[in-house]
């Protein structure tokens, strides 16, 4: 899978990511802080990563900030983009399958290396609802982009 990712800092648990998406056998693409010579801002970086996702040239992205809130509220502004802010499995479980995200943000603060990897596997293991009613919100959010 290639994925999209920006940081707006260089920290180790943004590194941490990078590898451990590698590690999974994702082909990984960095923006922001973790890629020299490139806008480290949350706002750019995080945009940059989730219209990767929207124009479809990233099946996913992970979008990361010191909270979290900001990178995952830039990335909500591309249109086709569902980005969920998880601070743990069981958030990162239920972002994928009721909501069908497609980014996932991340508090470089909050997330420890356990935790990163907990989240992780509840993100790459879920699979979206096709439960009606999920269908029909989703399909309301996506109007929404529109």
């Amino acid at each position: 899978m290639r994925i999209s990712v920006s940081s707006d800092m260089d920290e180790p648990v943004a590194r941490l990511l990078l590898a451990e998406l590698e590690r999974r056998g994702h082909q990984v693409v960095p923006y922001g802080a973790l890629r020299p010579g490139d806008d480290p801002q949350w706002a750019v970086c995080s945009e940059a990563a989730a219209r990767e996702v929207a124009a479809g040239t990233a099946d996913q992205a992970v979008v990361c900030c010191w909270t979290g809130t900001g990178a995952s509220i830039a990335a909500n502004k591309v249109p086709g983009v569902r980005a969920a802010l998880c601070t743990d499995a069981p958030t990162a479980d239920g972002a994928r399958r009721w909501n069908d995200a497609n980014v996932l943000a991340l508090s470089l603060r909050l997330t420890s290396e356990p935790l990163l990897k907990e989240i992780l596997d509840a993100w790459f293991t879920a699979e979206a609802s096709q439960d009606a009613e999920d269908l029909r919100n989703v399909a309301r959010i996506e109007r929404l982009d529109r």
